[in-house]
This record gives C-alpha cells, structure tokens and sequence, in this order.
C-alpha cells in the first residue's frame, strides 16, 4: 500500500512539474506566439465597399505603414477602411476582442461603421444587435484631428441599458482607432503629436487641502438635483422627463474633485508620503494616475465594475482619446492624508492604463455617466464634465517636437496582433518584466495586472490536489472532510464564480476546436487568465480522475446546485429517487446536447454559441441572474429541480460534462476503493451516489462520477459500511476478550486499586 501510495504520488509530482513546465513555455515564450495577425481581409470580403464608405465601389490593396484598405470609386480613393482590433485593443466584457470595421474619408472623418463580429454574452441573446448598432452612429462625422485641434470634446454614445461595457468599449475603440489611423494618414506614426507641456516633478511643494483647491491642482464639479433634472429634460426623452429626480432643486446630487496624484507634490499632499511611494512603485514609465473624490447621493463608481471590470459611470477624454478604467487600474482610498481634507463618500485612485495616448499636463476632461432608471429594464443616461488642467506652477512647456517624415513600415505579418502593440515589442523573455510596458502584449499586461487571483486560484488547486492525493486520510475523519467539502464548495461558487467570473463553459470547448481547424492563437486563449490556467488544470486533471475535480470542486453551478440542495434537506425538502432503469436512459441526454453543438459549431460557431444557452452558467454565474426573465425562469426551473434530485442538471444535461467524461476515460489511475460486497449485498454507496454514479451491482461509471468523495467516506465508516462494522465489531470483541475483566485468573487489582505491572502491559498489547 505504501509502495502504491509513493509510487501515484510521485507521477503525480512529474505530472504536476511537466504541466507547470508547459504552462510556463507557453506564458513565457516569445511575443510572436502571443499574437495574432491583422484580420481586416477576413472581414472585407463579407461587406460591400459603400457600405463602410459611401459611394465606393471596391477596396484596394492594403497599405504597407498599416492594415489600412484603400476604398475606390473607380480609380479614385475616396477613403479608408481599417478594422479596430487590428489598431487598438478591443477586449469587451467578454474578454474577447470586439471587431468594428470603421471608414474615414480622406481628411480622416469617420463616414461609415459597422460591427461586424463580437462574443459579448449579452448582446449574442436578449438585446437585438440593432440597437447596438444604433448606439454608436452619433459618431459618424465625427473628425479626431480637427477636434484634437480645436480642443474639442469627442461625441458621446447612447447607453444601451443592459449592454453598457460593451457599447462603451465599442465607442472607446472606435474614436481611440479614429485618431491614430488619422494621424498616420495625415504623415505622421501610429503615435499621436508630442505634448506641448509636460510634467515638473520639481513643481510645487507639499501643501495641504485648501492650498491645492485654490491653486486649481484639485478641480471640483457641483451638480445639483435641478442641474440633472433640467440635462434630462434636454435630452428630450419623455420617459425621463417623467421620473425626475426627487429633491428640491438646490439639494446636492454629487460632489466631484479630482487631482493629478502622480504629480510628486500634489500626491504627497493627498496620499501622503507612504501612500505616495506605494504609487510609484505600481507606476511605469512616464504613467500618470488620478484621484476622484465623491460625495453626495450618487455614486461614480457604480456597481457596474464588480460585474463586468469596467467601471462605466467615469471617462477621461482628452483630444480624440477616450480612456475607460477597469477593476485592476483602480485601488479605493479609505481617507486623505492632508489634515483640513473634508472627508468623503468614495475616493478612488486610478492609473492611466499603458498603451493609450494620454498628456497629463495638457487638458482633460472627466466624464461623469448619469443614469435614471425609466423601466424595470430600461435607464436613461447623460453626462456631465469636468475639465482639469494642470497648474503651470506643476508643469512646463517643451519645445514642439520636430516633425519627422513618415517611416514606411512592412505591414504587419501573420505573427502581429496591431500596430499598438507588435510594431516595437521587445522580446519579453525574463520574468520580473513579465507584461510591464506599454508594448507588452495585452494578455501578458492582463496576466500581471491579476496577480492576486491567479495566486487564489492556484491555491485553490493546490489544496484541491492535496485533498485528491492524501483522499485516503481525509475520508477516515467524516466531520472534518464534510466541513474542508462545504468551505471549498462556498469558495468556488461566491469567489470562483460570482467574483472572478471563472465559470468554464462548453463554448470554451467548441472555440477551442473551432481554432484548432482555423487560425489557432494562444492570445486567444490566454487573454482571460483564470478561464485559462483552469482548462489547463482540467486537462492534467483528466489523466489522473476524469472530469470528477472540476465538475465535483471546481464548478461554480455545481456548487450551487449541491449548496442549495443541502439547504433544502435541512429543510426537510422530499427527495426524489429516480428508478434506475429511467435514470440510466436520461444521463445520455448530455451527451446528444453536446454533440448536437459540436455539429453546430463545425458549420457556425456563433449560432452554436447561442444554443449553448442550454447551460444556465451565464445567467446564473456571469450575470448573477440579471437578464431577461425567461433566461432566470430556465436558471431557476433547473435549480428548483435540483431542490429534488440533487444535481439535476449535472446528471441529465450538462454539455460541458459530456465533453470532459470523453477525454476523461483515458484517466491513468483508479483511485476509487471498492469492496467485493459491494452491490451485493450493500447497495449503500449506490443509493446515497448525489448523481448516481453507482451501478447497482456495486462498480462505479467513470463517466458520470464528479469525485465527490463521499462513497470513499462510507467506505472506511465502521458505523454505515457493512464490512467495516463486522471488522469493528470483531476488533471490540477482541479488545473485549483480551481485558482484565474477562480473565478470571488474573487480579483485578489491588487494595488501593492499582493494577499489577503485568496486567496492564497485557491490556496496553491487547
């Protein structure tokens, strides 16, 4: 046994260093494999030339400086047509990127748009892909060099409620994009001009609250309920109008100030001096941070942040750059470190994300999002700004940049993701500048800006290891392996799931193929950190037990599922036994719903994607049931009848289960205990299976078993395992035989009572 032991354990090590070792080949392997090529030729074929550019008949040759297409009237270029993703980064809600082909005319006005292919799980079901469309047309006309010139503001996009990241993304890609090729057309590089001002860290001195209010280093907005009312009124929306904000029209609505904190001086004073040097150390090169302060009955952050990452009520614009924050650009302050500071509802701390064309001693503007609810789906939005710009006493001027003629690059190979990141990224082959830079690849900067989950996560798969591998000395103690089962389930579902988002999916599996037989790229994969080093897990997992650790520990549904069903028998809910002749004909179900799927996916990945809407994980897990109401009725039908028969969805129709139970039969290992008494005559195990994974003559379907573990805890039980009760009982009875009691011919003790030397050294044997 103990040969048994050492011997799965260390293949179980070598299995565990070989996947470690592939994992890092892959995350530390050269930029070329992390990136993908320019996709603006896959999309050209499936538009006609006027409909990106009215009045074009054909597209030309893509230009050599960038994946840039010539739109023709006859042999006359009449614009250009170029594809978002292929300029900037356009990873949405999803964390897929989004594809919008944009057309400008030939003074760099935006005249035509159309999306073109995206994977926002809320836009695929419940919101009609015209109002996306819609939402951002505003855009049209819009022109980024003329307003970078004239220090106009970009247009906004109409919110779509319910889809707010996504459009917001969308729009942000767009103008952000617009900007660039512009300025590229117009002679210059991807980048855009140089500052005219620039940053004095020298500037200034520490001061105190009032100092940087007066002196204009902290710039503040007042709006009052009147002020929001009468911008709702403008924006001629009759539902808004009739749902005014309550309030007399002076009372405060929200208090907002904000203040350039990677400025030395002005962070010192706000931050202090730990605070300060703390940013630092979290700021690269040259990267800029602000600070939003709060108060009032509105909220500028939001919830939106904790669901989707992004934080959808705030913006930077500055020329024709749109800068949105995520979660991991920004840290809550609890309180400021100037003593005649007030303090305030929220204050929040953002780095300006790399990678985007921001000046921090030119003007910006904060866009605050307002929004009012007009139905019990439905909100209505406006915007208020807030102009900074930083103190000359903080800043000073620099020479304008001398113009440099425009370098002809080669386009971008099969090996670049865009320009913004592939036209001079370095080799990043030496861990410690692991995604630093504005030139790191989006994935790897994704990677490092998540730290701290992937390091929870890989203690959880640690601990989920150790369990598997010391099973044999867990299962022996039923309270506390019960209590480790019940913390662990809680973890995967609140955290796993309803924080992180981590919930693995059947699409996963079907992209996965699908890449396999087209343009396969790890950057694909690897842009969600979580989903990938979890699938990674699952498949070491496969050879050592199947599907049991993810669909038993490590899926938030299930978790769910089993959580609730527990709550319903300390409720005293009747449970259902399902006969096992109908239960052995209903588990294949799974497997018809994901080959049907995978059939699907071969001739359309998106509508196969829809249809995968069988699995409640998104509405459940992603979107915590906030869809549609025949989206949570399906969720909620599924865990009602979980309420019965525990893990229903599990047993009967779960596609992504069917997927891994095929892959799963080639598991190395059986680690599974069984007694020949087993099914006959015990049926224990077999009847208190939650999925019924146990045959009635007593074996277990490798296919069905989620490695709950709980046939191993009857297993070694001397109290509900018929085989370990005789064995205990025999052993009490020897016990019993060889004590001093049953033994006539031996004293039972002195008169004090103390035993003789002998007769205890027999019972300490015995």
């Amino acid at each position: 046994m103990r040969l048994r032991r050492l011997t799965l354990w260390m293949c179980g090590r070598f299995s565990i260093m070989t996947a470690l070792s592939l994992l890092l080949s892959v995350l530390f392997a050269p930029p070329v494999l992390a990136q993908q090529s320019a996709q603006l030729g896959r999309f050209l074929d499936q538009v006609q030339a006027a409909d990106i550019v009215p009045g074009a008949n054909h597209f030309g040759a893509l230009l050599e400086i960038a994946p840039i297409a010539p739109a023709l009237k006859g042999e006359e270029i009449i614009g250009y047509v170029y594809l978002t993703s292929d300029i900037v980064n356009t990873a949405g809600y999803s964390g897929k990127p989004i594809h919008t082909l944009v057309g400008l005319d030939v003074d760099g006005t935006i005249i035509g748009l159309k999306l073109v292919e995206h994977h926002e799980p809320i836009v695929l079901i419940g919101i009609p892909q015209a109002r996306i469309d819609a939402s951002v047309m505003d855009l049209i006309g819009f022109n980024p060099m003329q307003a970078a010139k004239n220090g106009e503001a970009p247009p906004q996009v109409d919110i779509v409620s319910g889809a707010t990241v996504t459009v917001l993304v969308i729009g942000d890609s767009i103008l952000r994009s617009a900007g660039r090729v512009a300025h590229l057309l117009s002679g210059g590089t991807i980048e855009t001009a140089g500052p005219t001002r620039m940053v004095d860290p020298q500037g200034g001195a520490v001061s105190n609250w009032e100092t940087l209010l007066g002196n204009g280093a902290v710039r503040r907005l007042h709006i009052t309920v009147g002020d929001v009312n009468e911008a709702f009124a403008l924006s001629g929306d009759p539902k808004a109008m009739k749902r005014p904000e309550p309030g007399a029209p002076d009372d405060g609505f929200v208090d907002l100030y904000v203040a350039l904190v990677s400025h030395p001086a002005i962070g010192r004073t706000l931050l202090g001096d730990t605070g300060f040097e703390r940013l630092q150390s979290q700021l690269g090169t040259d990267q800029a941070a602000i600070l939003i302060m709060g108060d009032g009955r509105y909220s500028f952050k939001g919830s939106g942040y904790v669901r989707g990452g992004i934080f959808d009520r705030i913006e930077l614009t500055q020329g024709a750059e749109t800068i949105r924050f995520r979660d991991k650009q920004h840290e809550r302050i609890a309180d400021l470190a100037a003593a005649d500071a007030p303090s305030f509802k929220e204050i929040a701390l953002f780095r300006i994300p790399t990678g985007v064309q921001f000046q921090p001693a030119e003007t910006f503007s904060l866009q605050l999002l307002v929004q009012r609810a007009i139905g019990a789906l439905d909100k209505a939005f406006t915007s208020f700004a807030l102009d900074y710009r930083l103190p000359a006493l903080y800043s000073k001027a620099v020479p304008p940049a001398p113009k440099t003629p425009a370098v002809v690059k080669a386009a971008p190979s099969a090996d670049t993701k865009n320009p913004e990141e592939a036209i001079s990224a370095p080799a990043m082959t030496d861990i410690a500048n692991f995604g630093n830079g504005p030139n790191a690849p989006l994935w790897q900067r994704i990677w490092r800006s998540k730290i701290a989950s992937i390091s929870v996560l890989v203690i959880m798969l640690g601990v989920l290891t150790g369990i598997f591998f010391f099973q044999d000395i867990l299962v022996k103690r039923e309270k506390l392996f019960n209590r480790i089962r019940l913390a662990y389930l809680l973890v995967t579902l609140f955290w796993l799931g309803w924080v992180a988002h981590a919930q693995l999916s059947v699409v996963n599996v079907l992209a996965f193929a699908n890449a396999l037989r087209t343009d396969f790229q790890w950057s694909y994969f690897l842009i969600d950190p979580l989903i990938f080093i979890l699938w990674f897990s699952v498949a070491a997992a496969l050879l050592f037990w199947g599907r049991g650790p993810f669909c038993g520990w490590l899926c938030p549904f299930g978790a769910l599922q089993e959580l609730t069903n527990k709550a319903a028998r300390l409720l005293h809910v009747p449970q259902i036994t399902v006969p096992w002749g109908l239960h052995e004909r209903l588990w294949p179900l799974k497997y018809v719903i994901f080959l049907v799927l995978f059939g699907v996916s071969l001739t359309s990945l998106g509508l196969a994607e829809k249809l995968a809407e069988v699995e409640p994980f998104k509405t459940a897990i992603i979107l915590h049931f906030l869809r549609d109401w025949w989206f949570v009725l399906f969720a909620v039908a599924l865990l009602v009848a979980g309420l019965f028969i525990e893990r229903f969805f599990c047993r009967y129709l779960c596609p992504l289960g069917a997927a891994l139970a095929i892959p799963g039969r080639l598991r190395m290992f059986d680690w599974l205990k069984r007694y020949r008494e087993c099914g006959n005559p015990c049926m224990r195990c077999a009847v208190e299976c939650p999925v019924g994974a146990i045959h009635p003559e007593g074996h277990i379907n490798p296919n069905e078993c989620i490695s709950c573990l709980h046939c191993q805890v009857l297993y070694h039980h001397d109290h509900k395992c018929p085989v370990m009760i005789q064995k205990r009982l025999k052993r009490e009875k020897r016990a019993a035989m060889a004590s001093p009691s049953m033994n006539p011919s031996s004293p039972v003790g002195t008169k004090g009572g103390v035993a003789p030397r002998n007769a205890s050294s027999q019972g300490e044997k015995a």
